[in-house]
């Protein structure tokens, strides 16, 4: 995948995060139905957080995403209203699959996974910001 920058009207950016998010209780409560919506829903709240949901899939008890980050949203932000919305709409829309595991806990655990990805490795770039030419005096 080629780098995408993005421009902000001081800035350009390009920061892609990895999130997981692990169902309360890491039980398997996720369903290849449920999956596809959460897919779905994920990819509206970064839409309307200036972010892009590049990839998402997961697993009966977690799911990954590849997030194209805007720096103008704070990272818990973006992944409290991930969770919080995705939650909120898999009991309304799937309530018996849901009832089935958690009856008045968060779909969602409390905690989540973060990781920023992607353009050149640390050393490359710890090594190119030390060759920087020094001022003169």
């Amino acid at each position: 995948m080629a780098t995408k920058y993005r421009k902000g009207s001081h800035s350009v950016f390009s920061v892609r995060l990895h999130f997981v998010f692990v169902t309360h209780y890491r039980r398997k409560a996720i369903t290849s139905p449920m999956l596809e919506r959460i897919k779905e829903m994920f990819a509206q709240v970064c839409s309307t957080m200036d972010c892009e949901l590049l990839e998402c899939s997961g697993e009966a008890d977690h799911v990954h995403l590849l997030v194209d980050f805007h720096p103008k949203q704070s990272i818990s932000a973006v992944a409290g209203c991930l969770k919080s919305a995705t939650s909120r709409m898999l009991k309304k829309e799937f309530p018996d699959e849901v009832k089935k595991w958690y009856r008045t806990q968060s779909f969602w655990s409390g905690s989540y996974y973060v990781a920023s990805t992607g353009g050149a490795p640390i050393e490359k770039l710890k090594e190119y910001i030390k060759n920087q030419d020094q001022p003169r005096d």
